[in-house]
């Protein structure tokens, strides 16, 4: 798989792990970075890769935007960087692999963002977790679309209005991240996790992923009637056909290539 110096894109086994490689700029998210970083997850997504692991190199795991570029840009420049940003998160949303996000060191505002993006995170005890524009002079209001969701209400609007970091342990607690380790347990734990979620027909759970996200903001009674709907097409592919066979026959499925 492909790589550059500031995005190593590397392949073992059934997975493939997204490194961010500007350790000397904590990772910040330039406008060129957030670009190289979608077309790597473009190029994992369309591989038979069945899951995706985002590292990062450095100290730090990401320190957001790269106020470098951000600092004097007009609107429009502006604008264009966040739209660069949106579209990167869903491009790491719509990946039809498990995503998951491996975190050591801090993960501020747009790097925060990203780890809640990520279908799944594992953080070591070294990790920590904020969106600082709450104490500064530019609030984290497209950071918080993520983080929101993952957190809930009272938690998100704390961390949006103090801009405090939390530690690895309250992002666990607060479902940020899935669970906090021992920054030596780091890669066997994201890797256990991912080993896990990975299991079954690719294509069927590229499909509940989709579907997932698709009712998780809906109102509850249109989210069952979209979740019927979808259930009910899905039990006519052949990776559902084979799974309930194989249940029936005490056998282990043979997924279709």
């Amino acid at each position: 798989m492909s790589s550059n110096d500031r995005v190593l894109v590397e392949r073992s086994g059934p997975h493939a792990t997204i490194t961010m490689n500007r350790p000397e700029r904590r990772n910040a998210l330039s406008e060129g970075f957030m670009d190289e970083l979608t077309a790597a997850f473009e190029e994992v997504a369309a591989s038979d890769a069945l899951g995706i692991v985002l590292a990062a190199n450095g100290p730090v795991f990401s320190a957001g935007h790269d106020f470098a570029d951000l600092a004097g840009a007009d609107h429009a420049a502006t604008r264009r960087t966040l739209l660069t940003c949106a579209r990167l998160m869903r491009t790491v949303q719509s990946a039809p692999q498990v995503v998951l996000a491996r975190v050591h060191g801090l993960a501020t505002a747009a790097g925060c963002q990203l780890v809640a993006t990520c279908d799944l995170a594992v953080a070591g005890y070294s990790a920590g977790f904020a969106a600082p524009g709450g104490k500064g002079g530019w609030f984290c209001h497209t950071p918080m679309v993520a983080v929101s969701r993952n957190v809930g209400r009272k938690r998100a609007v704390e961390m949006a209005l103090t801009g405090d970091v939390i530690d690895a342990g309250t992002a666990a607690e607060w479902g940020l991240v899935n669970r906090a380790v021992a920054d030596a347990e780091l890669e066997g734990a994201a890797r256990d996790l991912l080993d896990r979620a990975t299991r079954g027909s690719p294509r069927s759970k590229a499909l509940g992923k989709q579907a997932l996200y698709a009712q998780l903001d809906r109102a509850e009674s249109d989210a069952m009637a979209y979740a019927v709907e979808v259930m009910a097409a899905a039990a006519q592919t052949p990776e559902a056909q084979e799974g309930m066979a194989a249940f029936l026959e005490k056998r282990t499925p043979k997924w279709p290539a």
